[in-house]
């Protein structure tokens, strides 16, 4: 797309645009220059660190603190380089964060709708040349900053064993006394059931563990694995309260010490084993094919990979009894829109989780049932999600005095950013959460799964 500009280059002041340096207003300029590259006008009133403010009086107020955050865009054009400031503490959103992000997302749609390209970098040798002399003017020119230190740097070869576990370790590792302070008291990382519009976080959380044991119709001393079991919140309810054997399954050493720790002060370390392995060396770990009544992944597919999930699913068909059963709850991206990202999208696959991959629910599904895995049933929860989200946040809001301590601010300050904008992803349809069920039928086809999903549903009002 050829975007094209009446504006004079430099000195253009907005309606509303005040302060100058040297003849230059560097807020008037730089959302002049931002606009064009994006093709839209953008719905902000920006402020310079000269003092200099210009656009929409009533929008939100984004404030650059310091030039590094220009050059910070200007090496790495869009959505990076965004958040590479904004972590860094070089830009602020004032207010709200998620409620910026939402007009911002308004009128990014708004805009589409006469140009598909709207609100993506076009880069022309013409922009360039007029970003380069309004830098020089503003003195913005110099290195690139300073990669910031909360960057996922991965080798190797994609979704080797080695690259996975550095991939887990990136965003599990953080710090356990960090996740304590954002999560429920079950230490659940994953959407929330919010079946009635008044539960508290931990009540939602309680009513997932509760739903995903009776999809899979747990009962005392059945044998259970959890694919990417986290901090034990499914492994631990299900043994603490069906009475089931579980294995739990993870990459993270931070959290399988955390879950041994708490299944030893439950008096459940005879029904809890945490493996630190791949989901695809279980054997190691004692799990036998064929022998297990129930395996459940909750939000760990997206980190299989698109290549490799046709081995997730095959591994759990495997490792599943006839009328053995499956339960996994997987976000997914339709990746149908011009500039959709598996990965979620440059900020996600730096910060949060490298080599993640959505995928549409319709191919998941596929995937499932290749193996031989009869599929019964998939609850969307995707309006569930930006409940759980915000509860998230407003913990995180709530104590971020000790978040900064635990994790350091620049940390923090991601975890901000990936809870706004992963909240509106959710709410605005760009992201979906489901549940799907499966059965491994027996070879005569023999399921032994209720009729109705009422069995599972019932006693939630």
């Amino acid at each position: 797309m050829q975007i094209t500009s009446s504006r004079p280059c430099f000195g253009w002041r907005r309606p509303g645009a005040r302060g100058s340096l040297f003849g230059v207003n560097a807020a008037s300029s730089l959302l002049s220059l931002a606009e064009d590259a994006l093709g839209m006008r953008l719905p902000i009133r920006l402020r310079a660190w000269d003092g200099s403010e210009a656009g929409d009086p009533t929008g939100p107020v984004l404030v650059i603190h310091d030039k590094r955050a220009i050059r910070h865009v200007l090496y790495s054009p869009g959505e990076l380089g965004i958040a590479r400031a904004y972590v860094q503490g070089y830009i602020d959103l004032e207010g709200d964060v998620s409620d910026g992000l939402r007009v911002m997302w308004d009128a990014v749609r708004d805009a589409r709708a006469a140009d598909e390209d709207a609100g993506r970098p076009h880069i022309t040798p013409r922009l360039v040349a007029r970003a380069v002399g309004l830098a020089l003017r503003l003195g913005i020119v110099g290195r690139r900053p300073p990669i910031p230190a909360s960057e996922s740097v991965l080798t190797g070869e994609l979704h080797s064993r080695e690259r996975d576990r550095a991939a887990i370790s990136h965003h599990y590792d953080l710090s356990n006394d960090f996740y304590e302070l954002i999560l429920d008291p079950n230490m659940a990382y994953s959407s929330g059931f919010h079946h009635s519009p008044d539960l508290t976080l931990e009540e939602a959380q309680t009513a997932k563990l509760h739903l995903i044991c009776r999809k899979l119709g747990l009962q005392p001393g059945m044998r259970m694995v959890d694919i990417g079991s986290g901090w034990g919140s499914l492994t631990l309810f299900a043994a603490e309260h069906y009475g089931v054997h579980v294995t739990g399954v993870t990459l993270s050493s931070e959290q399988r010490d955390f879950v041994l720790k708490k299944a030893a002060e439950r008096g459940l370390s005879d029904q809890v084993n945490v493996s630190l392995r791949h989901f695809r060396d279980l054997s190691e770990s004692g799990v036998r094919d064929g022998q297990i009544d129930a395996i459940a992944s909750v939000e760990m597919g997206e980190h299989v990979g698109d290549e490799e999930y046709k081995v997730f699913t095959s591994s759990i068909h495997r490792y599943l009894r006839p009328g053995g059963r499956v339960l996994i709850q997987q976000m997914s991206r339709s990746n149908g829109a011009k500039g959709d990202r598996p990965g979620g999208g440059p900020f996600i696959e730096t910060y949060i989780a490298p080599d993640m991959h959505m995928k549409p629910l319709a191919k998941t599904l596929g995937l499932i049932a290749e193996p031989g895995l009869e599929i019964r049933d998939v609850q969307a929860m995707r309006e569930h999600y930006p409940q759980t989200v915000a509860a998230w946040l407003d913990n995180l809001e709530s104590n971020w005095s000790e978040a900064v301590a635990l994790v350091g601010e620049e940390q923090a300050r991601v975890w901000r950013l990936y809870l706004a904008g992963g909240s509106l992803a959710f709410e605005e349809n760009r992201m979906g959460v489901d549940q799907v069920l499966a059965v491994k039928p027996s070879p005569d086809g023999v399921a032994s799964m209720p009729t109705s999903p009422l069995a599972w549903l019932k006693d939630f009002s």
